[in-house]
C-alpha cells in the first residue's frame, strides 16, 4: 500500500548517483555458530557462506538485548531499548507505529521500501510508516498456511511461511523501477511455532522439538548427524546464584534440562529454507543486473541456548550463546571479498551503517556507529566495551525478576542484576570463554570489577 506522501531529503549528487539497493535479512533466534562460514561442522548454508566469502564476516557481533521485540526495534532504530521504549515482548503495537526506522528514513530519501515478514512488537500486523510494500502476520506467525497481511488486507495462504515470504520478496525485487530499493526481510524461522498473547505469554512449549517445523522437503535433513557441544553444555551453573535459585515446579538446571537433539536439528532444517531463500534473492538480483549494486546483509536477532549451563529453549540472559549473533555483509563496491573483522559490531550499528551506505544523514539520536569505515578498511578509533540490557518480564518462571545491565569488554563481562541482591556475575573471558567460573568474589578481581562497574555506569549515563 503506497504511502500518500513522501518528504524527500536533498542528497549530494554523487551520493544520489551511487546509492546501493539494500537487502537486509533477519533470522529469528539464529546463533552465531550455526552457519558453515562461522564454523559449524555440517550446517548446509552455501548461500550464507557465499555472502561471507564475497563480503565481510564479523566475528564479534552482538545483540544488545537478547530478546525478540526489543532486539528487532534496536535493529530498526539504532537505539537501546531504554531509549526506543520496546523493552519486552508484550503488546507494544502503538509504540512500534511511532518508531523512526532506518527504512523509513530511506523512504523519505527516495528509496522504494518493503517490509516482509515478522514484525513482532505486539500482535498488530498492520503496515507501519515508511514502507511502500508490506507483508506481515500477527505476533509470532504460523509455519504453514499463514494468514498474511498484504498491504493492509488479510490473505489466507497455502504453503510454508519461509517460501511464501520469499515469493513476496522476489516479486518486490523484480519490479521495474528508477529509484533504489530497500527490502527488509524478517523471517519467522527459526523460531518455534507458538502463539503469543498480547501480554507476552505464549501458547505452546518452545522446548518441544515438534514446535520447530521445517519445510516438508527438509524433514530428513541431517539425519544421524552428531551435534557439536560447547564445553558448558549440560553443566550445572555453580557459582551463578541467579540460576541456582529454587523455582517452584521447575527442576534444577543441569544435564537433565538441556535442549533436545531433535529440536536443534529441526531448527537447522528450518534454517535450510532460509538459506535457500537467500540464494533465490541473489539469483534474482543477478538476473536483473543488480547483484553487485546491492548491499546484502544477513543477521540473527539474538542467539539461543542449546543446553549450555543447563538452559533449554531460552535466550534473555547475558551469556555468549545468546548475545552473540552472525553478521555478514556483501557489497563489492565497498567491501573486499573475504573481509574478516573482529571489532565489536552491535545490533545498534545496522541503522547508521545502512544510512551512511545510502548517503542519508545519520540522526544524532541513533546510539550505534556506522560499520562502513571498518568495512572499507579505514583505521578508526572504535569501541572497546558495550552495554547489554534486559528488562524483566513475567513470561518464563526461571527468568522472572532477572532484569540486568551488563558490560562486555574484550576480556571481561560484568552482569549487574537490577532485581536481585548479591547475585552479580563477573567472568574473565580470556581464561574462561564458556563463562563457567564467576570470579566476582575473588580478591584478584577487585580491580577489574571496579573498572567494569565504572564502565557500566558510564555507558548507562551516555545513552540516556
Amino acid at each position: 500500500m503506497p504511502l500518500a506522501r513522501r518528504t524527500f531529503l536533498a542528497l549530494p549528487a554523487a551520493a544520489a548517483a551511487t546509492r546501493p539497493n539494500i537487502v537486509f535479512v533477519l533470522v529469528d533466534d539464529l546463533r552465531f555458530d550455526e552457519l558453515g562460514c562461522t564454523g559449524h561442522p555440517f550446517a548446509s548454508t552455501p548461500n550464507a557462506d557465499r555472502l561471507a566469502g564475497e563480503g565481510a564476516l564479523f566475528s564479534n557481533a552482538f545483540a544488545t538485548t537478547p530478546l525478540c521485540s526489543p532486539s528487532r526495534a534496536t535493529f530498526l532504530t539504532g537505539q537501546y531499548p531504554h531509549t526506543h521504549g520496546i523493552e519486552d515482548n508484550t503488546n507494544r503495537s502503538p509504540e512500534s507505529h511511532r518508531l523512526v526506522t532506518w527504512p523509513r528514513l530511506l523512504h523519505e530519501a527516495g528509496y522504494e521500501t518493503a517490509f516482509i515478514g515478522k514484525w513482532h512488537m505486539g500482535n498488530d500486523d498492520s503496515p507501519r510508516p515508511g514502507f511502500d510494500y508490506w507483508v506481515s502476520f500477527p505476533g509470532q506467525g504460523e509455519c504453514n498456511d499463514p494468514v498474511l497481511n498484504v498491504n493492509g488486507k488479510a490473505e489466507k495462504t497455502r504453503g510454508y511461511v519461509t517460501d511464501l515470504l520469499t515469493d513476496h520478496a522476489l516479486e518486490f525485487i523484480k519490479r521495474p523501477r528508477r529509484s533504489p530499493f530497500c527490502l527488509y526481510l524478517s523471517h519467522k524461522a527459526i523460531h518455534p511455532n507458538i502463539v503469543q498473547r498480547d501480554d507476552g505469554s505464549v501458547v505452546g512449549n518452545a522446548a518441544d522439538a515438534e514446535q520447530f517445523i521445517p519445510a516438508e522437503r527438509h524433514r530428513r535433513l541431517y539425519l544421524g548427524a552428531k551435534i557439536p557441544r560447547r564445553a558448558n553444555y549440560g553443566k550445572r551453573p555453580y557459582g551463578k546464584p541467579a540460576l541456582e535459585r529454587n523455582i517452584e515446579g521447575m527442576p534444577a538446571l543441569g544435564p537433565e534440562t538441556v535442549t533436545r537433539d531433535e529440536a536443534i536439528l529441526n531448527r537447522m532444517r528450518m534454517m535450510k529454507a532460509v538459506d535457500e531463500s537467500l540464494g533465490h534473492l541473489m539469483s534474482a538480483l543477478r538476473k536483473g543486473g543488480k547483484l553487485n549494486e546491492t548491499m546484502i546483509v544477513l543477521a540473527g536477532d539474538h542467539g539461543y541456548f542449546y543446553g549450555e549451563h543447563g538452559l533449554d529453549a531460552e535466550r534473555r540472559l547475558a551469556y555468549e550463546e545468546t548475545i552473540r549473533i552472525p553478521l555478514l555483509i556483501r557489497y563489492p563496491k565497498a567491501v573486499p571479498a573475504g573481509t574478516r573483522l573482529d571489532r565489536f559490531a552491535l545490533s545498534l550499528d545496522i541503522a547508521p551503517t545502512m544510512l551512511e551506505a545510502s548517503g542519508v544523514p545519520v540522526p544524532a539520536r541513533m546510539q550505534g556507529r556506522s560499520l562502513m569505515p571498518l568495512l572499507k578498511g579505514a583505521r578508526t578509533p572504535w569501541r572497546d566495551d558495550f552495554l547489554v540490557e534486559y528488562f524483566s518480564d513475567t513470561v518464563f518462571p526461571r527468568i522472572r525478576k532477572m532484569g540486568y545491565k551488563a558490560v562486555r569488554t574484550e576480556q571481561w563481562k560484568y552482569i549487574r542484576y537490577v532485581d536481585l541482591e548479591g547475585m552479580d556475575e563477573l567472568y574473565d573471558l580470556r581464561a574462561d570463554r564458556f563463562e563457567m567460573r564467576n570470579v566476582i568474589a575473588e580478591p584478584q578481581s577487585r580491580r577489574p570489577l571496579r573498572d567494569l562497574q565504572a564502565r557500566l555506569d558510564r555507558l548507562l549515563a551516555s545513552t540516556r
